[in-house]
């Protein structure tokens, strides 16, 4: 077997996947040197070489990788911050280590306003009615309030307000889930002016999917359709996370999405890809450029943001039933000959175990939570007779936890993701929930509706109502 040297900026249970990903090949054999922001316990296991930059500083970054340069032939990063604040531009320049992420300067999911100006440009049917509230375009409170609620009555109050810089998911606010009056509306709003140029668009009403591509600058290939529960508690209540966790099918599509729907999508993120490429290829889109949530409507896909990075959790449901060698992929895109990604045809489940102070549930959940347990240590033994002998069905991705002594601890954000894979998804369901159930430990919860059979039969009954409009 060949050997390659891989380097991995780290943070949560994507990079556990990623990491999983390379392992699996069976041309190469992987050595990994680890940019990680605590010692997370899978990462540290398969690390030939782990540091900790818990800040991500770039300079640190591209300290540990000029020092591992000889045993380095290319990296990948998972989390967005290093990307939208450069790190490839910097160990590019600093190492000449080839980077599979984009540059800063296409890191799109940097400004949402951004994002929505160029939609516009080149295809404006992808986007709700907007309008964009900058500091520097009023001199006081009073008048830009004035100006949020002219809008507000504009729209009858059916928005969405978003900060523009990226906020991993978290700070987005939706008209009828975050707030119910005008006045909720600007609470949430003015939190984030406060900090910077805020967004408010036209909320629309339809079935969410996320659109992920790997692109080599020359082209994109799309990946297999994945649908993200943002919501904290079950029946999608409670304030927006990370992702709870998500769900693929067996074949590209959702349940929900016809083939056409699938079309159109590429047809609309290869009209922004064509715009921000250029002529011939554009290295600098390397990676996963376009990972967009995507919402089909009665009008038709909108698209509610892209983001420039694999998404976390749905990158969780691809690597897992990855038929094509994940090494073999990232040279393709280095040498911008990827043509094709192929996948197993298998659905996966993905289920989150969050500690007790994430997504409010220890304020709303008060009575259920041990605060003994807060951060304490978590048994994942249980978890070994599922994945042993390589199992096909289930993986299990530690992400906010940390290795002290020996013992796995929680920390503050989604502690660890279990990956349940079969021939459908309800049975990858059952696989990812065995797993979630062998977890102990650190007074550890998750939502028990992710991919639950009603939710997607009512997925399928929402869009068919809206395709007869």
């Amino acid at each position: 077997m060949e050997k390659v040297g891989i380097l991995v900026i780290s943070y949560g249970s994507r990079a556990a996947a990623i990491i999983d990903a390379f392992c699996h090949s069976e041309d190469y054999a992987p050595k990994f040197y680890v940019v990680d922001k605590q010692k997370n316990p899978f990462n540290s296991k398969h690390a030939e070489k782990h540091t900790i930059i818990s800040d991500f500083n770039l300079d640190e970054i591209a300290k540990f990788a000029k020092k591992h340069r000889d045993n380095i032939d290319f990296g990948i990063v998972g989390p967005e911050k290093p990307i939208i604040a450069g790190v490839r531009d910097v160990v590019e320049k600093k190492t000449k280590i080839p980077m599979i992420c984009p540059t800063q300067k296409y890191a799109i999911e940097g400004s949402k306003i951004a994002q929505r100006e160029l939609f516009q440009k080149v295809a404006p049917e992808v986007n709700p009615r907007f309008k964009v509230f900058d500091p520097k375009d009023y001199s006081s409170t009073m008048q830009v309030k004035k100006s949020v609620y002219g809008w507000l009555k504009e729209l009858d109050n059916q928005v969405a307000v978003k900060p523009d810089k990226a906020t991993a998911g978290k700070g987005v606010g939706v008209w009828g889930d975050h707030f119910n009056t005008p006045e909720e509306v600007f609470e949430h709003f003015i939190s984030n002016y406060e900090h910077g140029p805020v967004l408010i668009e036209e909320k629309v009403v339809g079935e969410e999917s996320s659109f992920q591509t790997f692109c080599d600058g020359k082209r994109l290939v799309a990946l297999p359709e994945t649908r993200d529960y943002k919501r904290a508690f079950d029946g999608d209540e409670g304030p927006n996370t990370g992702g709870m966790g998500a769900y693929k099918d067996a074949g590209d599509i959702l349940p929900f999405m016809t083939k056409r729907d699938r079309e159109k999508e590429i047809e609309l993120v290869n009209k922004v890809f064509v715009e921000m490429k250029g002529k011939g290829s554009n290295p600098g889109l390397r990676g996963v450029p376009f990972y967009a949530a995507f919402i089909h409507t009665s009008k038709g896909p909108k698209i509610l943001e892209v983001n420039s990075r694999p998404g976390d959790p749905e990158i969780m449901t691809l690597l897992p039933v990855l038929k094509d060698d994940f090494v073999e992929v990232c040279y393709n895109m280095i040498d911008a000959n990827l043509r094709k990604v192929n996948f197993k045809s298998k659905a996966t489940v993905v289920t989150y175990k969050v500690p007790p102070d994430y997504g409010g549930y220890s304020t709303k959940f008060a009575d259920k939570v041990n605060k003994a347990e807060v951060g304490g240590a978590v048994d994942l033994s249980g978890t070994q007779k599922l994945v042993k002998n390589d199992s096909e069905a289930v993986r299990v991705y530690p992400g906010s936890m940390e290795l002290r002594e020996g013992e796995t601890f929680a920390l503050g954000s989604r502690a660890v993701a279990v990956v349940g894979i079969g021939d459908t998804i309800q049975d990858a369901r059952e696989q990812s929930l065995e797993g979630i159930a062998a977890i102990k430990g650190g007074a550890l919860w998750n939502r028990s509706d992710i991919a639950v059979k009603s939710h997607i039969n009512q997925s399928i009954r929402h869009m068919e109502e809206l395709r007869r409009r």
